[in-house]
């Protein structure tokens, strides 16, 4: 994806902050407790924390989590929905946050959008020593026929390159690395765990209305592609009617500062 086009589709959040914090699903427990089970200390970064799915579920499970989200308008959202949770307005590119200040960095559907070659070199600038960076992101596990068969309806737009478990694995293989200078963090550790979202054919559209790729597209494209998505959730038996389970996983790349200890 070229700059501007990044840049116009990182930005297209805002708009529909209460549509994403009504449908976005959370993130597997376990995921969360893999992703924290390397750091040092209870200090918790949410990175790019959007409206605050994966900050809701650092709160319940009692760390000191703080949240930093560039889009005022999901910052907004995200101080009305948690405002128990000290949430900042500031970027991975510039953390408002002093050095050593966090035991782990963590991003919910995040990190791809992140300029590494800036993000990198300030996630490594807040993590203590031994901190650990981790990403996390929920996938369509498109094992299943009736997910396979959405996310070849809905195309590139909505399941993108990061949105199923064996395509997850090759895009993110590097993504926790800065493009210059010495490497910031260790060998990248990998897992997935079993996660799963209750929709009905209506607010599964709705989720997936929320995606970048959709809130871009002009309005006939966007009707036509959602019209497309109900169509096959209504002619499928296992979405036809009522509420239903979408399976997902959550994948979690891990990785541990190189800083050294002074």
């Amino acid at each position: 994806m070229e700059q501007d086009e990044r840049a116009r589709h990182r930005s297209s959040f805002g708009g529909a902050a209460a549509a994403y914090a009504e449908h976005r699903p959370d993130y597997a427990k376990a995921a969360v407790r893999w992703a924290l089970d390397a750091a040092p200390g209870p200090r918790v970064l949410d990175l790019g924390a959007g409206t605050g799915k994966l900050a809701a579920l650092l709160a319940a499970a009692g760390v000191d989590v703080v949240a930093v989200e560039p889009d005022e308008s999901m910052l907004a959202q995200l101080r009305h929905d948690l405002p128990e949770v000290r949430a900042l307005h500031g970027s991975a590119e510039a953390i408002p946050l002093p050095d050593d200040s966090v035991d782990a960095v963590l991003a919910g559907n995040a990190m791809h959008w992140f300029d590494m070659a800036a993000a990198g070199p300030e996630i490594a600038r807040v993590l203590a020593p031994g901190g650990v960076l981790a990403g996390l992101w929920n996938v369509l596990d498109d094992g299943i026929d009736w997910v396979a068969g959405l996310a070849r309806t809905a195309g590139p737009a909505v399941v993108g390159p990061r949105d199923t478990p064996a395509s997850w694995r090759t895009e993110t293989a590097d993504m926790h690395l800065p493009a210059t200078g010495a490497p910031s963090f260790g060998s990248p550790e990998r897992a997935h765990f079993p996660h799963h979202q209750r929709r009905t054919a209506d607010t599964l559209v709705a989720t997936l209305a929320t995606r970048a790729g959709v809130l871009v597209m002009p309005d006939r494209e966007r009707r036509d592609l959602l019209d497309r998505l109900r169509t096959y959730l209504e002619s499928r038996p296992e979405t036809a009617r009522g509420e239903f389970t979408l399976p997902m996983q959550t994948c979690v790349l891990r990785a541990r500062s190189l800083k050294a200890r002074t």
